[in-house]
Formats: structure tokens, sequence, C-alpha cells
């Protein structure tokens, strides 16, 4: 059956809404999602033309920044090199929008402001190198010389590996570590060094820092960042054995009841999360530590030497080794003598 008369379309794409802007140094990024439809509701078809404007004042104009095309629904991005006039002096606002026209350069309206701030960065960080620690990854750069107090240093970490291990299931099963990470320094640390202990040993990662400025202007918090630096790689092999056992103590045990003397020994247990067990060494007066333990490492922080003679003096010490098979250095010595009968 014929309809009323529809209304012609203008082929107008819906704005975009969730517009953001963050700065590096001289640069700004925007990102943006592309929409689906048209004012209409109708699906959009081919690219679409993107409009991007800066403006530098609340009363001044938007100048143009760039004329670009995306694909409807796509995840969109766009990095604007600030000029010299707007990449030095004093902090001040910069907003960014985009703009959607159809064929006959019409839109339904802006997108959302991002702001960002515009003026002189801070300075880039230098000398960035990653070393393998027992507990996590040391970052050492070269310090700023007489940094403002409300300076933080960021650190970006990527992971390199991902799904390289075989992922684990289970109600407790932990959280799939995220692929990029933020971290930051608190401000007022001119040490130049910080330490990231949230990492998980057999996978690489890379690192890049920033200076980061966070300022009020106009009553609003606004980050002003300086530029990333080169990036350092780093796989965060485990090297590092346990820790030397402590407290060891040795009793001698009179034999009783067709058994013969004995001496108990007993130290303080490691706490470590990947410790296999520990490894019982003993020597006889001037000559060399053989293993009396087990192939197996010894389970509890105790141990029974029944290999033993009256009358002789025996020198133990102890090691403990993890699930890699890294042992440790040998504990302090503990000697005792076996009474005679």
């Amino acid at each position: 059956m014929p309809g009323a008369p529809q209304p012609p379309s203008l082929h107008l794409p819906d704005p975009v809404t969730d517009l953001s802007a963050s700065r590096a140094g001289n640069q700004v990024t925007l990102t943006w999602t592309m929409p689906k439809r048209d004012t209409d509701k109708l699906l959009l078809k081919g690219k679409v033309r993107v409009r991007v404007c800066r403006k530098a004042s609340s009363a001044g104009p938007c100048f143009p920044a760039a004329s670009l095309q995306f694909a409807p629904v796509a995840d969109a991005a766009f990095t604007d090199t600030l000029p010299d006039a707007l990449a030095s002096g004093e902090p001040s606002t910069l907003s960014y929008f985009v703009e959607l026209p159809n064929d006959k350069g019409r839109s339904a309206g802006l997108s959302n402001e991002a702001s960002t701030l515009a003026g002189q960065a801070p300075a880039a960080v230098d000398g960035l190198s990653a070393e393998m620690r027992k507990d996590g990854v040391l970052l050492k750069w070269t310090p700023e010389q007489g940094a403002n107090e409300s300076t933080v240093i960021r650190l970006e970490r990527k992971l390199l590996t991902p799904g390289k291990k075989k992922p684990q299931r289970g109600p407790l099963t932990a959280p799939a570590e995220p692929l990029e990470r933020t971290l930051l320094v608190p401000p007022g640390s001119q040490r130049g060094e910080a330490i990231d202990r949230d990492i998980h040993f057999g996978e690489s990662y890379e690192y890049r820092v920033q200076r980061v400025a966070e300022l009020t202007v106009n009553g609003h918090k606004l980050e002003l960042a300086g530029p990333l630096s080169a990036p350092v790689r780093i796989d965060a092999e485990h090297l590092f054995p346990p820790d030397v056992p402590s407290g060891l103590a040795a009793v001698a045990a009179a034999g009783g009841n067709g058994a013969g003397p004995a001496i108990d020994l007993s130290w303080q247990p490691d706490t470590g999360a990947d410790l296999a067990g520990y490894i019982v060494y003993r020597r006889e007066g001037d000559g060399g530590w053989q293993r009396i333990s087990p192939a197996q490492p010894v389970v509890g922080p105790g141990y029974r030497d029944p290999q033993v003679q009256p009358n002789h003096t025996y020198v133990y010490a102890v090691s403990a080794i993890d699930q890699e098979g890294h042992e440790s250095a040998r504990s302090a010595e503990a000697q005792e003598t076996v009474p005679g009968p």
C-alpha cells in the first residue's frame, strides 16, 4: 500500500561522542569510535569524512588540523604535531573536536570536547635501563636536576609474550596479565629508579618512561606529559636461588632399643613460594663436603643423620633449592660430637 510521503534523508553521520586526547611531548593523540548509522538510523556505507579542528582559547575559532576518512564503526586515531607557539610557554587549555560532514559538507554537529594542555612540556627521560632482580624489574634513568615537586614519572609497560603460557582454568585461577599497564612513581622522588614487583617470570616486557606535570588550569586538573623515552626490553628470567637457610643447629641423639646414635639437624624454614626443599651436607675434619641427604630435596626444615660413629665430630651445612634447580649457598656451619658408648 502506498504510504505517507517521507522527508528525504540528509545522510548526516551521527556525531562522535567518545573523543579523547592525550599529549606526549609536542604531539597530541586523538582517539574515537566512528558511528554506525546516520541521524536517520540508516547504516553508513563506505568511508566517512572526518574533519579535525583545534581550539586554543575558549573565545577563539577552531582551526582545522586534519581532513581524514574512516570506515563506519572503526577505531579511529590521529596524531597532531603542535606548532612551536602551542608547544612552548605557559600551560593553557587546548581543545579538540571532530566533525563528520556528508557529501555536501553538512554535519550533525561537533563531537564532544577533548581537552589537553598547550605549553612547555616536561623534559624527556634519558638513560632508561632495565635490570632483573629477585624481587622484580629494576628501572633506572637519569634524574632531572631541580625537578618540580608536582612532576611524576609514568612508566608504560607492555607485555611482549601474550598467550605464551597455557591458560589455567578453575575458580581460583588468577586473572590473565594485562597486555599494557601504567605505573606511577610518586612525585618528589628524584632517585631516578623504581622497581616493578608485579611481574611474572618467563615473560618479556617493554618499558617506556615519561615525565608528567599535574597542573590545575581554569579550575580543571589536567596533565602535561613529556615525550616518551626510547623503549627498553627485558626477559623476566628466574635466575635467582632461594635465600640461604639460617639457624642451623645439630644435636646428638643417643641410641637405644636397638637403634644406633644419630645427629638431629634443624633450621629455620624458607618462605619462598617456589621452594622445592633442602640439601644437607656433611664433612669430617679437614675433609671435603659430601651430600648426605637423598636425591630428592628434604621437604621440611629438619633431618636426622644416622650414619655417625661414637666419639666422632661432624660439621654440617644446609642449602635451599627451588623448583627450577637453583641452589642457594650453604648455610653457616653447625658442629656436633657423637658421645661414646
